[in-house]
């Protein structure tokens, strides 16, 4: 499976658990760390949680296991590594505080849509 592949089956799982203003930055060109980094919001610990579960869930279908999950117990700002794909799960408050998005604008934002 390709890393757009990958990133398209985690954008999938984020938006069945109703995951908010899900970004999508190309770093391919930028970093040697992953091609795709996924920022997406949950508006509670409760639903981070349930939208990590997803992601890997849909993943291990795909025989894509992470690498490493970080800030699952906690929730405020959950970090799963697939190699390639790099998904950052955030509850609203600790996403404007850590501000990623303006952190990698050397990458390039692609609409999650689109991918």
């Amino acid at each position: 499976m390709t890393s757009k592949e990958m990133a398209k089956v985690a954008i999938d799982a984020l938006e069945d658990k109703k995951g908010q203003d899900i970004k999508v930055i190309d770093i391919s060109n930028v970093s040697v760390m992953a091609d795709y980094f996924i920022i997406a919001s949950g508006s509670n610990r409760n639903q981070v949680q349930a939208m990590s579960r997803n992601v890997e869930e849909k993943l291990q279908e795909n025989k894509i296991h992470p690498r490493q999950i970080e800030g699952y117990q906690t929730a405020s700002w959950i970090l799963m590594d697939f190699n390639d794909v790099i998904v950052h799960i955030f509850n609203e408050e600790d996403r404007l505080f850590y501000n990623l998005e303006k952190i990698w604008l050397d990458g390039k934002v692609i609409d999650a849509d689109t991918l």
